[in-house]
């Protein structure tokens, strides 16, 4: 039975495996990060609180290149695809975050939603494969390569850690607040 919170977010499942409980818990948190971001316009999507310059939009921009960079690229070691494979990331490492001023708020959602999308079918392929344990083809320079499990784990704590700044983004704007 699937558990649908007040927010219309998947509950992850109380007694599932270790798979199903990781997948529950990244796509609560993708849900979380939609709910937040619901209902916005590209003014409200551009605010930001006290002194980060941190937004929404800047938040759905930089999770959707989150998304393809550690499941499509770093798992499978696929090229980058647009708009990523066009940023000259050494000149400006924060090209997702500032440059969402310039998409409109259906944009971003429409980005973000298909980098969410991509990385269910390659983490799926990904996990029939070789399971958690399966070592991505991606390497840091010291010649570590992360398992599936802690890419996964990884995906949960970015989005966790950027729903904490959508909650006080969403509050500022709204008054909206909840987990």
């Amino acid at each position: 039975m699937t558990d649908i919170d007040g927010q219309g977010r998947t509950e992850p499942p109380v007694a599932g495996g270790e798979v199903e409980t990781l997948l529950g818990f990244l796509d609560f948190h993708r849900e979380t990060l939609a709910w937040k971001c619901s209902g916005l316009g590209a003014e409200q999507l551009g605010v930001s609180v006290g002194v980060s310059s941190m937004t929404l939009g800047g938040m759905l921009k930089h999770l959707a290149y989150v998304e393809d960079a550690w499941v499509s690229q770093r798992v499978y070691g696929r090229e980058r695809q647009a708009p990523w494979n066009g940023v000259d990331w050494a000149a400006d490492p924060d090209w997702d975050w500032h440059s969402a001023a310039e998409d409109s708020p259906e944009e971003l959602r429409v980005l973000w939603e298909e980098s969410v999308a991509r990385s269910r079918v390659v983490m799926a392929e990904a996990l029939a494969e070789g399971g958690l344990e399966q070592v991505a083809r991606w390497s840091w320079a010291d010649g570590r390569s992360p398992s599936l499990r802690w890419i996964l784990v990884h995906l949960i704590e970015e989005y966790a850690r950027h729903n904490g700044h959508a909650d006080l983004i969403r509050e500022s704007l709204d008054g909206m607040t909840g987990e």
